[in-house]
């Protein structure tokens, strides 16, 4: 294991690197699922911001010169294999893709707060709340049939349809046909 990840070693083999660079995603991605996806991608999945973190970094030291150039682009070529490889399992692979992307969690069923959720979620009434009004869409809970929020850390709202009355007169003052739509 020492020679493998040149951990006895003070430079680096492009092997070494690239054996370095799945260990550091399969840790990091590992840390994630950990934290909860919310906290930590924002408008992303898990996996996308930990290739954009660790190609950042693992590139950068190509630029400024502190690696060695192919060994380094060996290594990023590995965590974009990585990715590719884990995306390509979760949609061949339906089973996978909550663990790979992550899950949703519902928050709000036909109007009722699911408390489990949000606690699962890390989140509290008045985030619910708070996106709630950023929809647009609702004010009140009674007005959501489902809340969740997506493993992109987005929340989304679906509103309980309101049915809509019209009003059809048959003669001019003497008799009007309420019609109610669902």
């Amino acid at each position: 294991m020492d020679s493998l990840l040149g951990l006895d070693t003070s430079s680096l083999s492009g092997v070494q690197m690239c054996m370095r660079a799945i260990v550091v995603y399969a840790v990091s991605w590992l840390m994630v699922r950990v934290v909860g996806d919310r906290r930590f991608a924002g408008k992303y999945s898990a996996i996308d911001t930990i290739l954009s973190i660790t190609l950042g970094a693992t590139l950068s030291r190509a630029i400024n010169g502190s690696a060695d150039l192919f060994s380094t682009l060996a290594a990023g070529v590995t965590l974009v294999g990585m990715h590719w490889l884990l995306s390509a399992l979760a949609f061949h692979l339906p089973r996978l893709e909550p663990w790979v992307k992550g899950r949703s969690h519902t928050l709000v069923q036909n109007g009722e707060i699911n408390r489990k959720g949000l606690q699962i979620s890390h989140l509290t009434e008045q985030d619910l709340k708070v996106a709630m009004r950023s929809s647009g869409s609702v004010t009140d809970l009674e007005q959501v049939e489902l809340a969740k929020l997506e493993p992109s850390g987005n929340i989304s709202i679906i509103s309980r349809s309101s049915p809509q009355v019209i009003e059809v007169p048959v003669e001019n003052n003497v008799k009007t046909v309420r019609i109610l739509m669902s």
